[in-house]
């Protein structure tokens, strides 16, 4: 599919949203509910970030990543993550061939989807591997720079109740997600009909809505977007109110938490903020569309001390108290 020859920005904007619309309308073909963990997807991909899939197995995480790849038309790898695995597992090896010469074969990462499954389950040298190629968006194997498929999204899952043999992602690599999404059980409703549907004989089929060369080019104009400087300042301070001992914060977050967010979480909350403004038909962000895209944000940069664990004090309700 080509890019069509837009008559303003605006009217790229509509365009966009009609995409959405029809990628949900793709999506919800094969996954039952979790209408906010695939918008949330979603503004993630348009906004060129990762995302980190938080739930308890079998909420069909890998399925959803499988169903948005392919609603999207975008090649798709999943790579399974366990304790032995090797960087060179995912990036790639060089090889010696029939001609006696090096050379270099491709791991799974050469894809525009990775779905990371169980990211914390594999040792920290593998880990830094995968998250050097989301943030250069190439590779470096046997001192050659090899740059991978463009768009590319990295779509991590972790099991939040297992944590035994695994090694948890450090502060500093968590921030190079841009949202972190937590999945939930489904409703009552939405389970009874996930059963109905995967116990029948029939298998839908989710037809491609946009291609890459669409993507990279909402991508751009979702940058393009004009934002008001009270909505960026606002961005700004929510993010500082979330650092302990700084003149923003306020005593609540002195008492519960121990580090707070980092310039990053500013940049992603304006990104963000602009993709769900353009999903729900505005051509320029305003403070809700930053409230909106603020927890999944926010979750996984805000660090909180015993105390706010011993009174029960949850990451969503300091963010929340925040606005």
């Amino acid at each position: 599919m080509a890019v069509p020859n837009y008559k303003s920005d605006a009217e790229a904007l509509d365009h966009l949203r009609e995409d959405y619309h029809k990628l949900t309308k793709e999506i919800g073909k094969v996954i039952v509910g979790q209408e906010d963990v695939i918008k949330e997807v979603i503004i993630s991909i348009f906004g060129n970030g990762h995302c980190l899939l938080v739930g308890v197995p079998g909420l069909a995480k890998t399925l959803l990543v499988n169903t948005i790849s392919e609603a999207l038309g975008l090649s798709f790898n999943r790579i399974q993550f366990t304790p032995d695995l090797m960087p060179s597992d995912i990036v790639g090896s060089e090889i010696l061939d029939e001609n006696r010469q090096f050379r270099f074969v491709k791991g799974p990462l050469f894809s525009n989807i990775i779905l990371a499954d169980e990211i914390n389950r594999t040792p920290p040298k593998t880990q830094a591997a995968l998250l050097e190629a989301m943030q250069e968006r190439a590779v470096t194997a046997a001192g050659q720079r090899y740059p991978l498929p463009s768009p590319f999204f990295v779509l991590a899952t972790q099991n939040p109740i297992e944590q035994e043999g695994t090694y948890p992602l450090p502060e500093a690599q968590l921030d190079r997600f841009m949202f972190n999404i937590w999945v939930d059980y489904p409703t009552y409703e939405e389970e009874l009909s996930v059963v109905k549907n995967t116990t029948g004989g029939g298998v839908a089929k989710v037809e491609s809505v946009i291609d890459a060369e669409q993507i990279l080019f909402f991508q751009n104009l979702i940058r393009k977007m004009p934002v008001a400087d009270n909505v960026i300042e606002y961005a700004v301070k929510l993010v500082g109110k979330t650092r302990p001992g700084r003149d923003m914060a306020p005593d609540m977050v002195n008492n519960f938490l121990s580090w707070g967010a980092g310039p990053r979480a500013s940049q992603y909350l304006i990104i963000g903020a602009k993709c769900h403004a353009a999903l729900n038909g505005k051509y320029s962000p305003d403070i809700e569309d930053v409230q909106a895209v603020a927890l999944p944000i926010l979750r996984h940069r805000v660090v909180r001390n015993y105390k706010a664990e011993a009174e029960g004090y949850t990451v969503e309700r300091i963010v929340k108290e925040l606005f």
